[in-house]
């Protein structure tokens, strides 16, 4: 038997309605829905290539062999791609991501999504998009709303069977922009999967997870209706809900920097004095997803790029659901 291969691209997306919380960890079984985007422009690179001759599975990640952790993560993950093909064939990995990687711009989740469908295609499976999003979501838990395009819903479910993400709009539906401030580029400390396991130590998160799905029903009626100022008031309510419950988890997660706060308290400002169609959302990392309009994006990010502690400010739009790729295009991963 020869070797097999693939190659997906998998977007980052970032969510306006939250995942934080595990009802069953292992499964990845959330608390709660969410909603999101996917980002165009960002995107994991995998190639999977199965092969007879390979004693042990191997991982490189950005050019770098991973360390012990990050491949015992992916090996884990394969097992379940080599349960479904009935195989024992080790693999050798190679992912790259063209964004910052461990910095709350959910590379895990683009990472995951390219490797369901990079590993399921090299092995010969043929998944149906809801299939791909429940095996992604074992691998990291948003990894399953990357699989399909667009705007997505994550679908809470009660079992490994109905948890899964559909997309609820299309790309092109409502021009809006994610204008991702970077304020820190090191990878942070406390990884999502560990603080989702801290998750219910918070008092605040029994609040938090019964009033999720009002969010949810807000959140998807504004983007159905391109309805700005709804979307913005329950985008930024529901950041803020989540990092309540990190800081107040035991032990707290403090992930926002002073230079968080100023953004933050600037896109608020922006909007309230200026009428300008801009919120903020912000994942477990202090740098910060500032959503807008299309028109005013550039006007927004010149704005960005003057403030305190900012060190890059990155753009995107709507993106399409992962997918296969018959060649590696290199020029395509030029870091941003």
């Amino acid at each position: 038997m020869s070797s097999m291969s693939a190659t997906a691209i998998a977007s980052p997306n970032i969510a306006f309605i939250k995942y934080w919380g595990n009802r069953d960890n292992q499964l990845r079984l959330p608390l709660n829905g969410s909603i999101s985007m996917n980002l165009d422009g960002l995107f994991t690179q995998t190639t999977v290539t199965f092969d007879p001759a390979f004693e042990m599975d191997t991982l490189t990640l950005n050019d770098q062999v991973a360390d012990q952790q990050a491949t015992s993560r992916v090996t884990h993950f394969l097992d379940l791609v080599r349960k479904l093909a009935n195989t024992t064939l080790r693999a050798n990995v190679i992912s790259k991501n063209n964004f910052p990687t461990g910095v709350g711009i959910a590379s895990s989740a683009s990472a995951f999504a390219a490797l369901s469908l990079a590993a399921t295609a090299a092995i010969g499976l043929e998944l149906s998009e809801t299939e791909l999003s429940r095996l992604a979501r074992r691998g990291s838990g948003s990894a399953c709303r990357s699989v399909p395009g667009g705007y997505v819903e994550w679908l809470a479910g009660q079992s490994d069977d109905d948890s899964y993400a559909v997309s609820i709009a299309s790309p092109d539906h409502w021009a809006l922009v994610d204008c991702i401030v970077i304020v820190q580029v090191e990878h942070k400390q406390i990884g999502s999967s560990q603080g989702h396991l801290l998750a219910n130590t918070s008092p605040l998160q029994y609040a938090r997870v019964e009033d999720a799905p009002r969010r949810i029903r807000l959140c998807k009626e504004a983007i159905l209706h391109r309805d700005f100022e709804t979307f913005a008031t329950i985008t930024e309510l529901d950041s803020t809900l989540m990092h309540a419950v990190m800081m107040t988890s035991d032990p707290p997660l403090f992930y926002w920097s002073p230079a968080t706060l100023e953004i933050m308290t600037n896109v608020t400002r922006w909007r309230k004095e200026k009428a300008l169609p801009v919120c903020y959302t912000v994942d477990a990392g202090p740098n910060v997803h500032v959503i807008c309009e299309e028109p005013v994006s550039e006007t927004i990010r010149e704005q960005l790029l003057q403030l305190p502690g900012v060190l890059q400010v990155l753009s995107a739009k709507p993106a399409g659901p992962a997918r296969l790729c018959t060649t590696l295009d290199n020029h395509s991963l030029r870091k941003l």
